[in-house]
C-alpha cells in the first residue's frame, strides 16, 4: 500500500470515529432532555355494559332507554363532597334566637334537639325536666290539673297569699312541688300529651325546614358537580338494556344513574359502579340487583 493511500485511510477512520462520537453524544443528550413537543401516543379504551333488573320473584328485564353517566369520581363521594362544603345550620345559634326560657334553651342544647312533640320527645323528658323547665311545668299542669280522681295533688297555696303571708305561701308551694314530683315518679305516663300545650312554642318544624333546605342545596350541588367537574360521558341504553362508551382514556371510572332509578315491578335500582379502563381494551360489565346501590336511610 502506498504512503498516500495509508494516510487517506487513517484520515477517513478518524473522521468516521468523530462522527460516531458526535452521534452518540446527540443520542445521550436526547435521552437526558426528551423533547416535550413529541407526545407519546396512548391507545384509548372502551366500556360496554348491560343493565337488567329483576323484580321480586320475577325474571330480569332490560333497563331500556335510560340515561347512564360515566364519572371520574364515585357519585357517593361527590355527594359527600357537596354536603361537606355546604354550611350546616348551627343548633346553638338557632336555640339562642328563640323566645323561650333560659331553662328550655339549656335543655334543648343538652339534648341536641328542638322538637317538642312526638314519642321521642316524651322519652327524653325526665321528672327534673318537668319540674325545672317552666314551659314543661306549665304544660304538665294544664294536662293534669284537676285530675283529683286519680290522686293528682291539689295546690293549697293561692297567688293572693304570696304578699300577705310569703313564708306560708312558700312552704305550701314547696310541699306541692314535692307531692307533684312524687306523683310523676309513680305515674310517668302522666307526661304523655303535654306536647299539645307546647305546640305554640315548638320550633321543631322551623329547624327541620332549615335542615331540609341545606340538604336540597347539597343535593343540587352534587348533581352539578357530577355533570360538570367529574363528568366523562353520557349514553342511553337501547331496547336490550345495552350501552357503551368509546374512546376513553385509561383510568378509573364510575358508571351509574345519579339519582334516577330503574323501575321494574317492585324493584327500584340505581348504580354507582367502579370500572377500570385499560389502554386498547374493552371493559365489560353487567349491572344487576347484586351490584346496585342501596338506598340511603334518611338522616335522623
Amino acid at each position: 500500500m502506498s504512503r498516500a493511500r495509508s494516510t487517506f485511510l487513517i484520515a477517513a477512520l478518524a473522521f468516521l470515529s468523530a462522527m460516531v462520537w458526535l452521534a452518540a453524544e446527540a443520542w445521550a443528550h436526547t435521552l437526558r432532555n426528551p423533547s416535550p413537543t413529541v407526545p407519546q401516543e396512548v391507545q384509548t379504551g372502551a366500556i360496554e355494559f348491560v343493565a337488567r333488573v329483576a323484580p321480586t320473584d320475577g325474571r330480569p328485564e332490560p333497563v331500556r332507554q335510560m340515561a347512564f353517566f360515566l364519572l371520574r369520581k364515585s357519585f357517593a363521594d361527590i355527594r359527600e363532597e357537596a354536603e361537606g362544603a355546604e354550611p350546616k345550620p348551627d343548633l346553638d345559634r338557632f336555640v339562642d334566637a328563640l323566645e323561650v326560657s333560659p331553662e328550655l334553651k339549656a335543655w334543648m342544647k343538652s339534648k341536641k334537639s328542638v322538637e317538642l312533640a312526638g314519642s321521642e320527645f316524651i322519652r327524653k323528658l325526665k321528672v327534673d325536666d318537668v319540674m325545672k323547665v317552666p314551659e314543661f311545668y306549665d304544660a304538665y299542669l294544664k294536662r293534669n290539673a284537676g285530675d283529683v280522681a286519680v290522686g293528682f295533688p291539689e295546690p293549697k297555696f293561692r297567688r293572693v297569699d304570696e304578699r300577705k303571708e310569703p313564708e306560708k305561701h312558700g312552704k305550701q308551694k314547696e310541699e306541692f312541688h314535692r307531692l307533684m314530683r312524687k306523683y310523676i315518679e309513680v305515674n310517668p305516663q302522666s307526661i304523655d300529651g303535654i306536647e299539645v300545650y307546647l305546640d305554640a312554642i315548638n320550633p321543631g318544624q322551623q329547624w327541620a325546614r332549615l335542615q331540609t333546605e341545606m340538604k336540597q342545596r347539597a343535593r343540587l350541588r352534587a348533581l352539578e358537580l357530577a355533570q360538570t367537574e367529574y363528568f366523562a360521558a353520557k349514553t342511553e341504553t337501547d331496547l336490550e338494556g345495552r350501552g357503551s362508551f368509546l374512546g376513553l382514556a385509561p383510568g378509573e371510572y364510575w358508571l351509574g344513574t345519579l339519582e334516577s332509578e330503574a323501575v321494574v315491578g317492585d324493584a327500584r335500582l340505581r348504580w354507582d359502579t367502579r370500572i377500570s379502563v385499560l389502554s386498547g381494551k374493552i371493559a365489560r360489565v353487567e349491572l344487576t340487583n347484586l351490584n346496585a346501590v342501596h338506598r340511603r336511610k334518611p338522616a335522623q
